[in-house]
C-alpha cells in the first residue's frame, strides 16, 4: 500500500503545485495529511489478493464537489475546499488499488495509469501517448507535464 499511496499523494500534490500561492511547506504538510488520511481510510479496505475489491471505497472523486478525504487533508493543512477546487480539474477520478494507481480527467477522458506493479517488475511507458490520450480541459493547469505521471519513476523519489 505504501507505494500506491505515495504515487497517489504525489499526483495530487503535483496538481496543487500549479497554484503559485501555495508554498512548498504547505504542499508538504498537505501531502503528509493526505497520506495519513488515506492510510487510515484504506487500512481495513486493502486486499492485495483481490485488488478490485473495495475499489469504489478507495476511489478519490472530484465532480462538482470536493472529495471528502482531500477536503479533510486540506482542512488539516489550512486549505479551504474552495482553494483546492480552484486548482484541481473540475472532474477528476483517482483509483488507488493494490498494484495500480490510475486516474481519469473528465467523465469521458481516458483512464491513465500513474503506477503499476506486477510482482517485482514495475511497468513504465516512455511514450505517454501510447498509454493515454489526455484531452484538454480548461480546469487542468497548463503547467502539468502528464508524462511525469507514467510509471513509478516520478513517484519513487
Amino acid at each position: 500500500m505504501r507505494l500506491e499511496l505515495k504515487a497517489t499523494v504525489k499526483f495530487v500534490k503535483d496538481l496543487l503545485s500549479c497554484d503559485r500561492d501555495l508554498d512548498e511547506t504547505t504542499l508538504d504538510v498537505f501531502s503528509a495529511n493526505l497520506r495519513d488520511t488515506l492510510t487510515s481510510h484504506y487500512n481495513q479496505h486493502w486486499f492485495p489478493e483481490r485488488p478490485t475489491k473495495g475499489t469504489g471505497y478507495r476511489c478519490i472523486r472530484i465532480n462538482h464537489t470536493m472529495d471528502p478525504l482531500v477536503a479533510k487533508a486540506g482542512a488539516a493543512s489550512g486549505l479551504s475546499e474552495e482553494s483546492l477546487r480552484v486548482v484541481m480539474p473540475k472532474e477528476l477520478t483517482i483509483w488507488c488499488d493494490p498494484g495500480e494507481v490510475s486516474y481519469r480527467i473528465g467523465e469521458n477522458g481516458s483512464v491513465c495509469v500513474i503506477y503499476e506493479h506486477k510482482g517485482k517488475i514495475v511497468k513504465k511507458s516512455s511514450n505517454v501517448n501510447s498509454q493515454c490520450r489526455v484531452q484538454s480541459y480548461s480546469r487542468l493547469p497548463s503547467k502539468i507535464d502528464i508524462s511525469r505521471y507514467v510509471g513509478l519513476a516520478a513517484y519513487a523519489s
